[in-house]
């Protein structure tokens, strides 16, 4: 079976997303505080232009469907992980990370389901 090229765009721009928050997660403990700050706002900026894109290329149909599902749990599990990692590991020193990678994800994940969720409603409008 053959994919289209818009398919690939945002599989490949949905990849990039969640390596770069990963990375995120990972360079708190590698950079300083200013220095982690004065370069987190331009890395968030791509996130979210990379949820954008994601959302936007996301067409109709089975893939719209899987994706808002596949999305919704991601956000719900990602805002729920972040608040109970905050709990439940403090002390151990892997908070600031685990924190920090499940709110790049929010970041990546809000505007593509957003994005995928109102086409939809205006797919399901225009029947």
């Amino acid at each position: 079976m053959l994919k289209s090229r818009e398919n690939s765009v945002a599989a490949w721009s949905f990849l990039i997303g969640v390596i770069l928050a990963i990375l995120i997660g990972l360079s708190t403990t590698l950079f300083t505080v200013n220095t982690l700050k004065s370069i987190s706002a331009p890395i968030y900026l791509v996130l979210l232009i990379l949820g954008v894109v994601v959302g936007s290329m996301i067409t109709g149909g089975k893939d719209s469907q899987a994706f808002m599902l596949t999305g919704a749990i991601l956000v719900i599990l990602s805002k729920f992980g972040m608040e109970s990692v905050r709990e439940s590991l403090i002390g151990i020193g892997v908070v600031d990370i685990v924190t920090s990678m499940f709110s790049a994800l929010l970041v990546l994940f809000i505007p593509a389901t957003i994005i995928v969720a109102i086409k939809s409603v205006f797919a399901m409008s225009s029947i």
